[in-house]
């Protein structure tokens, strides 16, 4: 997987505010060629919207596989994360712009065991039959969780697998790492 030079990611925090913009304004995105290799590489990505003042969350989508160059992901997940997250009603022009964006593309995802999870490292997707549930590398600082067990249990109510993990063998656990970037940095 290629790396996202510091002037890509600048490029993709532009496009996903334009199409959000655009979007929000006229209902239609214009594409956003680019001949940046990093940027058409095949890779899942999520968007997450936080209002600046509180970081408060306000819309995160994305697709954990890599269906599409990672340029048109996040574009794709920018819109999904402002109209399509059923958690929060659809962001207006008016708070765009009191809103930061910040895209997480995600490396491949991968088996793992319990007992292998490193926190802040890994971030885990989960599925049992009809159930998955995904959560990013950083979502245990963000609450305050301190053990894998507590990452895993967040992760089963996420998916809304109702037992504990401990009681349950019949799911597969995935891992993914991921290169983040937001425009408030």
């Amino acid at each position: 997987m290629l790396p996202i030079g510091t002037a890509e990611r600048r490029f993709t925090l532009q496009a996903a505010r334009r199409a959000l913009q655009e979007f929000l304004r006229d209902g239609v995105v214009s594409d956003c060629p680019t001949d940046a290799p990093c940027l058409l590489q095949h890779r899942g990505t999520f968007v997450t919207l936080r209002r600046r003042d509180s970081g408060q969350l306000r819309g995160c989508r994305g697709e954990c596989r890599p269906l599409r160059p990672m340029i048109e992901s996040v574009i794709r997940q920018a819109i999904s994360s402002a109209t399509d997250d059923a958690r929060f009603p659809s962001v207006t022009s008016e708070e765009l712009r009191d809103l930061s964006i910040r895209i997480s593309a995600l490396s491949r995802l991968r088996p793992i065991e319990p007992e292998e999870i490193v926190l802040g490292k890994h971030g885990l997707l989960i599925v049992q039959g009809q159930c998955s549930g995904l959560l990013l590398p950083e979502v245990p600082r963000l609450f305050g969780l301190k053990t894998r067990a507590q990452f895993l249990i967040a992760l089963f109510r996420k998916a809304k697998i109702t037992s504990e993990p401990g009681q349950q063998t019949d799911f597969q656990l995935y891992a993914f790492e991921t290169e983040a970037w937001d425009d408030a940095e």
